[in-house]
C-alpha cells in the first residue's frame, strides 16, 4: 500500500509540539487545528472532508495518537488486508486477538466473512465485567481498538444520515477556517455548532457497513496508567519507573515523576504520577477513572485540569517554576535557530540568565552574545528579543519583576 502525507489534527493548543515531533521523526504532514474540543466525531468528519478534497479517491485510516503498535509491518498488513473490504464500502475496524481477559477494553463479536479477509461486525459491546470478558474471550470475541480505515464519501454519508446538521457545520468549519502561520484553524463559531460524539455513537453502533480485520501486532491504547506499567520494562518486584524513582518493599506499581524524587513504601498495585504541577496517587486497577477526576477539577475552576505547566511555542518552550506576589520565574528554552519576537512590557522588567547554549540578546539599542553564567537585565519599556544562534538548545532562567505580571502586558514590534 502508498500511504500519503498523514493529516494530524488535534487543539490548536498542541499546534507547536505536534511539528516539532513531526520534525524530530522526519515526517512531513498536513496539520488540522480545533479550536475546541468536541470529541472524535466531527474530529474524523473535519479529517475525512479535507482528505476527500485533496484525494477524492483516497483511502482514509484513523488512528489514534496515543495508541502504541510493536509490530508495525504486522500492522501494516492488517491495513492490507482491510483494503478490498473498505473500497466496497465497509467501515473497517480493527479487532486485536486478546491476550487476557481485558475489563478496559470494547469488544467486537466477528460475523460473516467478507471480501479479503474481513469480517462483518456481528456486534460491538461496552467493557465488561471480568467473568463476561472470559466468556467473551471463549467466543471468539476481538478487542476493539478504536482505529478505522474507509472511504471518506463513505463516512461522510452516515454520518449525515443520522445527524446532517453537525457534517455542515464541520464543512463550514473548515471552508471558513483561517490560518495560523500557515496551518488552517476550523472556524470556531461553525465548529461548535457541531455535536460532542464519539465516532463510535455517532457511526460505529448504528451503521450496517462495520466490518472488522483481526489482528494481532503488539497493539496497546495506553488508555490508563495501568496500561502503561503493563507495556513498560519492570523490576524483580514487578514496578516500573520513568524519571527519579525510588521502590521499597513495593510490588506491582508504576511511579513516574517530572522533577522531584519520588519513594514508594509498603505498597502493591499503587500508581504514582508526581508532574510540575500536580501528583496524583491511585490504586493502580481504577487510574480509567482519572477522566472523572479532571471533570471534577475543571468544575472548580482549578487550572491545572485545563493547562499545561509547560507551554509550547515555535521557538522552543516555556515553563513556570516559582510564582509569588511581585515575581515570577520561567524556565525558557529555544532550538537552535528560533527566536522570540521583538517586544516590550509596559509593567514588568525582566532579568535573564543563560545556563547552557549561545544566545543573542537585543536589549535597547544593544545586541549581545551570552553564554552560560551570563546575563542581562531588560528594563520595563525596552525592546527586546532572544534569539539562539548557535546549534545546540539555550536554556534561560528568566525572573519577571513588577505589580503585573500577565500575558497580556507583552506588545509584539517584530515576530
Amino acid at each position: 500500500m502508498i500511504f500519503g502525507k498523514p493529516v494530524v489534527i488535534t487543539n490548536k493548543a498542541h499546534r507547536f509540539l505536534v511539528e516539532r515531533q513531526m520534525n524530530e521523526v522526519g515526517i512531513p504532514c498536513d496539520i488540522l487545528l480545533e479550536p475546541i474540543a468536541r470529541d472524535s466525531g466531527p474530529a474524523i468528519i473535519a479529517s475525512s472532508l479535507f482528505v476527500a478534497e485533496a484525494s477524492p479517491d483516497a483511502l482514509v485510516l484513523i488512528l489514534a495518537a496515543d495508541h502504541m503498535v510493536l509490530d508495525p509491518a504486522g500492522f501494516r498488513q492488517a491495513v492490507a488486508d482491510g483494503r478490498a473490504a473498505a473500497q466496497s464500502g465497509a467501515i473497517v475496524t480493527f479487532g486485536i486477538v486478546p491476550t487476557s481477559p481485558a475489563t478496559g477494553y470494547g469488544y467486537i463479536a466477528p460475523g460473516a466473512p467478507l471480501e479479503g479477509k474481513a469480517n462483518k461486525v456481528a456486534r460491538f459491546v461496552e467493557k465488561p465485567d471480568l467473568e463476561t470478558a472470559v466468556s467473551y474471550i471463549a467466543k471468539g470475541y476481538l478487542w476493539n481498538s478504536g482505529n478505522f480505515l474507509f472511504r471518506p464519501d463513505v463516512v461522510i454519508g452516515e454520518y449525515a444520515a443520522g445527524d446532517a446538521g453537525s457534517v455542515e457545520a464541520i464543512r463550514t468549519a473548515l471552508r471558513s477556517a483561517s490560518s495560523d502561520l500557515g496551518v488552517p484553524v476550523l472556524d470556531e463559531t461553525a465548529f461548535l455548532a457541531a455535536k460532542k460524539i464519539s465516532f463510535d455513537y455517532a457511526v460505529m453502533e448504528k451503521t450496517t457497513n462495520a466490518a472488522v480485520i483481526a489482528g494481532d501486532f503488539g497493539w496497546s491504547d495506553i488508555g490508563g496508567w495501568d496500561a502503561l506499567w503493563a507495556i513498560s520494562p519492570r523490576d524483580a518486584n514487578d514496578n516500573a519507573a520513568h524519571g527519579d524513582v525510588a521502590f521499597f518493599d513495593t510490588h506491582a506499581s508504576y511511579a513516574a515523576s517530572e522533577n522531584q524524587h519520588v519513594a514508594l513504601l509498603g505498597v502493591r498495585d499503587i500508581v504514582v504520577v508526581a508532574t510540575h504541577d500536580a501528583v496524583l496517587v491511585a490504586d493502580k486497577a481504577r487510574t480509567g477513572e482519572v477522566k472523572g477526576i479532571v471533570e471534577a477539577l475543571k468544575k472548580q475552576g482549578r487550572g491545572e485540569a485545563t493547562t499545561h505547566a509547560r507551554v509550547h511555542r515555535p521557538w522552543g518552550w516555556h515553563q513556570e517554576l516559582e510564582r509569588a506576589p511581585g515575581f515570577l520565574v520561567n524556565r525558557i528554552v529555544i532550538y537552535p535557530g528560533g527566536r522570540l519576537s521583538l517586544q516590550k512590557h509596559a509593567r514588568r522588567s525582566e532579568h535573564w540568565v543563560v545556563v547552557t547554549g549561545e544566545a543573542r540578546v537585543t536589549n535597547g539599542e544593544s545586541v549581545s552574545t551570552l553564554g552560560p553564567s551570563q546575563s542581562t537585565y531588560i528594563p520595563a519599556g525596552t525592546v527586546h528579543r532572544l534569539e539562539n544562534i548557535g546549534t545546540a538548545n539555550v536554556e534561560i532562567v528568566e525572573v519577571q519583576c513588577g505589580d503585573y505580571l500577565g500575558p497580556d502586558d507583552i506588545i509584539r514590534l517584530e515576530p
